[in-house]
This record gives C-alpha cells, sequence and structure tokens, in this order.
C-alpha cells in the first residue's frame, strides 16, 4: 500500500494520464460534423462561464462563503467542468433513441460520452489541486502519513528539574546527532482562552534531539483557511524544508509549532479577541505558557516570531503588531491586507463586533503600524508572482511596515499563484532571513 500512497499527483505518470483523458474527453465530447452542434456547444461554453461567474459571485457577496476571488486559473477550469457538464447533457438528448433496436448503440454512445466527460474531471481535478499545491501524493489525500505522527513524549519535553538548555552561542553539535529533525502532535489546551483547537504539530530539529539541548529560537505558525494546521505539513513540504534548513547549520534550526487558530475547517476567528472568540488571547497567552512549559526553547522572545500562509499569514501579521513581547519577528506569505470574513468590510465588523468599526480597527495591523513603532523587531513577505491581487497587499503591508521601524524583506515568490507553493517555496529564504536574529549565523 505505500506504493500507492506514494503516487505524486502534481507531477509524473498521474498528470500525463489526466492531460490524456481531459483532451481525449474534450475531442469526444465536442466531436461532430454539425453547424448546428457547433453553435450548440458555444452556446453551453458561454453558459458555462455565465454560471461560474454567478457562482463565484453568490460564493462572494450573497452568501460571504469566500473573503477573497479565487484565481482566475482555477475560475478556468471550474469552467471546464461545467462546459463538459453542458455537453455531456446534450450528447445523452442527442443519443435518445425511440426504438429498441437502436438500444444497443445508444447505451455505447451513452458509455463513451459520461467516461469523456469524467476525463475532463479528473484533468480539472489534477489542475486545481496542482494550482493550490495542498496535495502533492495520495497519501496527503488520504491522510495517511499524517494520521502516523505520534503524540509528543516525555522524553521530548522540558524536565523542569533538568539544567536549562545552552546557549545557542555556546552550543556545538555532538557525534552522532540525527541527521533529520521529528514531527509530533499535541494538543494545547486554551487555558485562559477557553478557546477549543484541533491537534498542534510540533517539528524538533536535529539539534533538540542532542545531549546537551540548546535554546533554539521558536516560530508559531497558521495555516490558511479553511483548511487546518497539518496543511503545513503536506502542502507546505514543513520537515523536509526544515530539514534541509537544518542540515546547513549544524543540525540547528527554530522548534516549530504548528496552531490551529479557528477550531475547524470551516471556521475563521479572524484571529481576535471577538463575539467569534477569543482567538487572540488563545495564540498570544496559552499558546507561548504552552510551549514554554513544555518545550526547551530559547526563554528571549526577541527569537520567537510567527508565520503563516494566506489566512494564517495575516494572523501572523497581527501577532506581530498586537504582540510584538512574544512574537518579535514575523514571516507572513500571501497575506491579505486584514483580516476578513467577506467581502465587504462591513458584514466582517458586524459578524465579529457588532458593527463597532473602531474597535475592529484598533486590531487591524495597518491601523496598527500608522500609530506603533516597531524599531528592532522584522517581519518577511512573500507572495506569488502569478497572484496580483496578494502582491499589491504585499506591497501596502511592507511599504507600512518599513514606515513603522519593522526591518522589513519583501520578496515575490517565482512561478507560483495564490497557493502552498508561495509559502513552500518562499519558506527557505524567509529562514535566510531570520537565521542572524535567531542567533544561528554569527
Amino acid at each position: 500500500m505505500d506504493f500507492i500512497s506514494d503516487i505524486h499527483l502534481t507531477d509524473g505518470p498521474v498528470l500525463w494520464i489526466a492531460w490524456a483523458a481531459g483532451a481525449a474527453g474534450f475531442g469526444w465530447l465536442l466531436w461532430s460534423r454539425g453547424r448546428r452542434w457547433i453553435l450548440s456547444a458555444a452556446a453551453a461554453l458561454l453558459l458555462s462561464v455565465g454560471v461560474v461567474a454567478a457562482v463565484h459571485w453568490l460564493l462572494i457577496y450573497a452568501f460571504s462563503t469566500l473573503p477573497e476571488e479565487l484565481p482566475r486559473e482555477v475560475l478556468a477550469w471550474f469552467v471546464a467542468v461545467v462546459f463538459a457538464l453542458f455537453l455531456w447533457a446534450l450528447r445523452l438528448w442527442r443519443l435518445r433513441r425511440p426504438s429498441p433496436q437502436a438500444g444497443r448503440g445508444a447505451w455505447r454512445g451513452r458509455t463513451a460520452v459520461t467516461a469523456a466527460m469524467l476525463g475532463v474531471f479528473l484533468l480539472a481535478a489534477v489542475q486545481i489541486n496542482a494550482y493550490f499545491g495542498l496535495n502533492h501524493t495520495v497519501s496527503d489525500v488520504m491522510g495517511t502519513a499524517v494520521a502516523r505522527i505520534q503524540p509528543l513524549e516525555s522524553a521530548l519535553k522540558r524536565q523542569p528539574a533538568a539544567a536549562p538548555p545552552i546557549s545557542l552561542g555556546d552550543w556545538r553539535a555532538p557525534d552522532g546527532m540525527p541527521s533529520g529533525g521529528v514531527l509530533r502532535k499535541a494538543e494545547i489546551p486554551g487555558s485562559v482562552s477557553g478557546f477549543s483547537s484541533r491537534e498542534a504539530y510540533v517539528y524538533l530539529p536535529p539539534a533538540y534531539q542532542a545531549t546537551p539541548r540548546p535554546a533554539l529560537p521558536v516560530l508559531v505558525l497558521f495555516s490558511g483557511q479553511p483548511g487546518g494546521p497539518s496543511d503545513w505539513l503536506t502542502g507546505g513540504a514543513l520537515r523536509s524544508r526544515m530539514d534541509r534548513f537544518a542540515a546547513e547549520h549544524d543540525g540547528v534550526a527554530p522548534v516549530i509549532v504548528v496552531v490551529d487558530p479557528n477550531g475547524s475547517a470551516s471556521a475563521n476567528t479572524l484571529c481576535m479577541d471577538s463575539r467569534i472568540a477569543r482567538a487572540d488571547t488563545f495564540l498570544s497567552r496559552d499558546v507561548p505558557q504552552w510551549i514554554e512549559q513544555n518545550l526547551d526553547v530559547d526563554a528571549d522572545h526577541g527569537r520567537w516570531a510567527a508565520g503563516g500562509f494566506s489566512f494564517g499569514a495575516t494572523c501572523a501579521l497581527q501577532m506581530g503588531t498586537r504582540h510584538p513581547d512574544v512574537y518579535a519577528s514575523v514571516l507572513a506569505f500571501s497575506s491579505e491586507r486584514e483580516p476578513a470574513l467577506a467581502k465587504e468590510r462591513h458584514k466582517t465588523v458586524e459578524a465579529a463586533f457588532g458593527g463597532d468599526v473602531a474597535a475592529f480597527d484598533a486590531q487591524t495591523p495597518l491601523n496598527i503600524m500608522r500609530k506603533t513603532r516597531f524599531d528592532g523587531h522584522a517581519v518577511y513577505f512573500g507572495a506569488g508572482s502569478r497572484d496580483p491581487e496578494f502582491i499589491a497587499y504585499m506591497e501596502e503591508l511592507s511599504g507600512a511596515a518599513r514606515q513603522a521601524g519593522f526591518t522589513v524583506q519583501a520578496q515575490p515568490v517565482a512561478n507560483t499563484g495564490h497557493s502552498w507553493e508561495a509559502a513552500s517555496n518562499g519558506l527557505p529564504a524567509a529562514l535566510n532571513f531570520m537565521a542572524e536574529r535567531w542567533g544561528i549565523l554569527p
């Protein structure tokens, strides 16, 4: 079964098969010698564009399901799916037969057009998944690899009676240290906030597994929304990225805790204390307290950072501006301009603060950065080069951060859109930006 679990979905044979099935499917659905069929297919294409545009508009403005527009490439693949569905229906209509003698031929025709439609569906599904970059293998889709991650055991926890970890500057890598880090899962209680979160994931680099342990920096990560902490393990390829960084720095890398600020895949707390939840208190008090009590890390919060992708990047920037004493630095990949439940700002303010605009504004990074200085703090911004909306957000936020005194680096991530590839491919540059601040480089 490991062979099946390791099958790649975004490249290799699966991608080639999907393109072959999709191209053949479209060819079969579109092929005809009749002028009338060509006109019918053209009308179906226009109708498909209209249906997708209408549903997209309803999801954003009527039902407030999406706070931002879907990428154009993704919408184009949804158009392809709806177009194939319409062509399939038209083909079935043409294949209807009043005489029983034609039954076998009609059955074969219906089977063929249905297979053609499913081929287009397969191609669209593979391409949409490839765009977002979340599930690279069958194991990612099934969740089998994540499910095998073990709970954080006592041997890896902080021992109250043990000597504190030694300064990173005084530590030297011992012989026989493991070559890779380990992943564990843990429950972080909302002791102060009362917030109920999903399991967190903890990455402990090779240096953490050495004796004695050095005082390692901390990076708290948040995923996008909808989504969950495990997205950093699949789409973010966190373990391989961090193991590579550690290998370049004598086994040293930050201890990473991937935290859930929402409580479920569909929830959106805005990472604020509001009518919705006390998410801010959970992230600024419960999470740091749990880390300090359970992990051997640097007690100096000047070497702590918050990071994330999309919603998670917005959340990280909120932590870095509202709680710079806890999270001195920020890694923000494809951050929103501000927290949002809906495209229309007043719906967010109404749901979270009963329409109190001042209460909402008091917690948004842009407004905080206009009023507060952050000298000595740092923020790294990244966004996909093919994601113009979030590139614009990055430019506005990075400009405001510079004006507020942050040390800033803003960098487009080449050949990516609003996808997990922006976070995964951008992470190495962000880690290099942070290495000196963390004390990993002299």
